[in-house]
């Protein structure tokens, strides 16, 4: 007999699970989770350096929602992660200036910080003797200290919420990769690579670094490409690894790139590591190997020379980018010298293990730019989450209620009280749309 359902969320990652989570408690929904892989968070959700993010570096105006977002999740990660034992190091963050190009940056993130909520005791501006003596093996030329960085592990966190949303009846899907969609009259029907299909009144994709193939299925953003990009870390020996104690950042010296230069990050068990770089390859899964493999390269580059955002390919800033990173994947030593930088002391003989590698997929616009914002997409039956990356994870509980609450407030959805929740519903919407 086929299966049947209200709504089918595509994709188990933490955005997907925590709108699982919402739906089973605020409405009556038959709803299922459709993963690809046997479990969830597999992907980003779990391959991610694990930083609950404040967001002192988004701009209030062109990022508001994601902002809102991250301010509003950081407590409630809290009051969820504590009561379970899930790893919670309030370790903070300190972002690094070189020079004074880049100090007028951190004085401008002080007024976004201001602006996205973020108290005024939880974020300093500091000078470089400042930053020496709160960590002296770290040398700049100023830095911004937020107290509320926390270091924890998303993937624990994704797991609990999986086993909240099974308990509520919601049905997880493992195992079932998307081949293709057929719409009926009053609902999608969703086929299967094991030969199975299911019948969804309404879908919600948020398969991540899969999602703009998914919204294509739908007849949706076909103007937009993308680009996978894998970041790489190394892991400190333990005697080297308190050598500092704070996640350390620099300004992002390429501003029009979603790249960040890689940084000094304290995971939640204790490790420590360095990365990421940002080098391209052929798919979202590909975490290992120079570039995957050749025919899905090819085929890659195929697209996107054919397509509209061709102009990033000539783009000499990006290509310039591009070659110092895959020189770092290349080259440990030379993910070294750019953390040298600021950490002076390090070496490669620190580093002999690497870390987790994670891929992040940002969208290019048919003006052959990135895509800077989350962008939502809908269809006659369905909504489609597109570029949704960090701090993504940061924000995932506040931005996944705002998703159910606007797919009620459009007419896809109806919401009813089903079932009490550690997490007021009611109270995020209010505190996100202030």
């Amino acid at each position: 007999m086929l299966n049947k359902y209200d709504v089918g969320i595509i994709g188990g990652g933490i955005l997907g699970t925590s709108i699982s989570y919402w739906l089973s408690t605020v409405s009556n929904l038959k709803t299922c989770v459709i993963e690809k892989e046997s479990g969830v968070a597999q992907h980003a959700s779990g391959r991610n350096t694990g930083v609950i993010h404040s967001p002192f570096y988004l701009d209030p105006q062109k990022k508001k929602t994601i902002a809102r977002a991250a301010m509003v999740s950081r407590d409630l990660w809290k009051e969820f992660s504590i009561p379970r034992n899930i790893p919670w190091n309030e370790c903070g963050t300190l972002e690094v200036a070189l020079d004074e190009s880049q100090h007028k940056t951190l004085e401008k993130y002080l007024k976004w910080g201001a602006q996205n909520g973020i108290p005024e005791d939880a974020l300093e501006l500091m000078d470089s003797s400042e930053v020496s003596k709160k960590e002296p093996n770290v040398q700049c030329n100023s830095g911004i200290y937020c107290s509320r960085d926390v270091s924890t592990d998303y993937g624990v966190m994704t797991g609990e919420l999986y086993r909240y949303s099974k308990n509520h009846d919601v049905t997880f899907l493992f195992e079932h990769k998307m081949t293709r969609i057929e719409n009926m009259d009053e609902c999608v029907k969703l086929h299967f690579s094991n030969n199975s299909s299911i019948e969804c009144k309404f879908v919600i994709n948020c398969a991540g670094g899969h999602s703009l193939e998914i919204a294509k299925m739908f007849g949706l953003a076909n103007e937009y490409s993308s680009l996978h990009f894998r970041g790489e870390y190394w892991i400190a020996e333990k005697k080297h690894e308190n050598l500092v104690n704070t996640n350390v950042y620099s300004v992002a010296k390429f501003t029009n790139f979603p790249f960040l230069d890689p940084h000094w990050i304290k995971r939640a068990d204790g490790t420590t590591e360095i990365g990421p770089n940002a080098v391209p390859v052929a798919t979202p899964e590909t975490y290992s190997g120079y570039v995957g493999n050749i025919s899905d390269v090819v085929s890659k580059l195929g697209e996107i020379l054919s397509g509209s955002s061709k102009k990033l390919l000539v783009n000499p800033e990006f290509l310039s980018l591009i070659s110092k990173e895959w020189k770092s994947s290349l080259s440990k030593n030379t993910m070294i010298d750019r953390v040298k930088q600021f950490i002076p002391k390090i070496n490669p003989d620190f580093f002999a293990k690497r870390g987790t590698s994670g891929i992040r997929t940002p969208l290019i616009s048919k003006k052959g730019e990135f895509v800077p914002e989350i962008l939502d997409l809908e269809g006659d039956n369905s909504f489609h989450i597109l570029n949704y990356n960090s701090p993504g994870a940061t924000g995932a509980p506040a931005y996944s209620a705002l998703v159910v609450k606007k797919l009620q407030e459009r007419g896809f959805l109806n919401l009813q009280k089903a079932r009490e929740s550690f997490w007021n519903f009611d109270k995020i919407i209010e505190q996100i749309n202030l």
